[in-house]
């Protein structure tokens, strides 16, 4: 198992929050302590004072340790719009992340990042979410929605990450759309596409069971890298 993972995805709103949490259930069925991360999140609501986003709250509840809230999401935003817009007079600084990350990886033994929209969504004016992940340097999860456009959408990011040098150890189908057709066909025409596992079959939840979902990977690909 490695000590950490880069979840992206092939648009916004696939459910990268629900696969990132799922896996940091199944990690710690597995008996490793996981703290999620979650660097760049823009769309948050002021709590106590802080701008807070419900996506980075629900990575800290799950994770196995307490963790200060800036640390697994250095970046919020309280627009929900584009990081790269959002952040106009707060731009993402990479570096900043990296050390955040680093702060986390002494804490427990494994580290889920999400990142934010798609690959190349930017972050500022000169970097996108792939440059995050390229400084942190984890091998990647994609998160697949399947729906109509899911096998293109897959193998644009799937090469996309490849290009970027860095490993990518699988993909995760988000079923949820439940109304999409030939679901299980879509779904086979991207594993015989893409040169990368499928980790697992996320089925479409009204309220999220995480534990549930966490079943739903394959072992074998994921305590074996």
């Amino acid at each position: 198992m490695r000590s950490g993972y880069f979840i992206t995805g092939t648009d916004t709103d696939v459910g990268k929050t629900w696969a990132t949490l799922a896996l940091m259930h199944f990690f710690q069925q597995h008996g490793r302590t996981v703290l999620g991360m979650k660097p760049v999140a823009a769309g948050a609501l002021w709590q106590e004072g802080q701008l807070k986003n419900a996506d980075a709250l629900l990575l800290q509840a799950h994770s196995s340790l307490p963790v200060a809230y800036s640390l697994i999401n250095p970046y919020v935003y309280e627009q929900a719009i584009s990081p790269h817009l959002a952040g106009v007079n707060n731009p993402v600084e990479v570096q900043k992340i990296v050390a955040c990350y680093q702060q986390l990886k002494v804490q427990a033994e494994c580290i889920v990042v999400e990142g934010a929209g798609g690959w190349l969504s930017p972050i500022n004016q000169h970097q996108a979410i792939a440059d995050v992940a390229q400084a942190l340097g984890l091998p990647v999860i994609i998160v697949v929605a399947i729906r109509l456009g899911c096998i293109n959408q897959a193998l644009l990011t799937y090469r996309a990450v490849k290009s970027s040098g860095l490993e990518c150890v699988g993909w995760i189908a988000q079923c949820n759309d439940v109304t999409m057709l030939a679901m299980q066909e879509n779904i086979q025409s991207i594993q015989v596409r893409v040169d990368a596992p499928l980790l697992g079959c996320l089925p479409f939840q009204a309220v999220a069971d995480f534990a549930e979902l966490a079943r739903k990977f394959e072992t074998r690909y994921l305590i074996s890298t």
